[in-house]
């Protein structure tokens, strides 16, 4: 679960008139399909659910539940409350640059062949591993298609 605030004012404190806080719960469905759900808050998810309005965007199964979430932020403590003000004034670029290096650091760079190797990885017929490459958006299709989990992130060229 993921809490998400809009607005100027998005750290500390209640929200402020106009703003909007939703939660952000990762689901799936009976075909183990993962996917995100934004909600009010969990009697929302619930009535919802209840109501079999929340329904799979890969398959349209309405037999969903909320799965753990591979983030998530326990407590407030205060060396967290010092992580979020020294990040708040990291800027975007930066930000896009230390997430870029950990990838490079902690993901195989399988190129080209990403679609194939990611699709061997899911079918188990090789070992699970964090891998990094490119695709077409035809091999992007092909993987959404079999309910293969990735992400697409920018690649800028940096500065050395």
């Amino acid at each position: 679960m993921i809490t998400v605030r809009s607005g100027p004012d998005r750290f500390p404190g209640r929200p402020s008139k106009g703003e909007c806080i939703v939660i952000i719960y990762d689901l799936t469905c009976d075909k183990k399909h993962k996917f995100e759900g934004w909600f009010k808050d969990l009697a929302a998810f619930e009535e919802q659910k209840a109501r079999k309005l929340i329904t799979c965007p890969l398959c349209g199964s309405s037999d969903v539940a909320m799965i753990p979430s591979s983030i998530a932020v326990m407590g407030r403590s205060r060396e967290l409350k010092e992580r979020k003000a020294d990040l708040a004034d990291v800027s975007p670029m930066k930000m896009l640059e230390m997430v870029n290096d950990f990838v490079a650091r902690n993901f195989d760079d399988v190129g080209e062949r990403f679609a194939e190797v990611a699709l061997k990885i899911h079918r188990g017929e090789e070992q699970k591993r964090n891998i990094r490459g490119v695709t077409t958006d035809k091999e992007e299709e092909t993987l959404r298609e079999e309910g293969v989990e990735f992400m697409k992130i920018p690649a800028p060229k940096f500065d050395s």
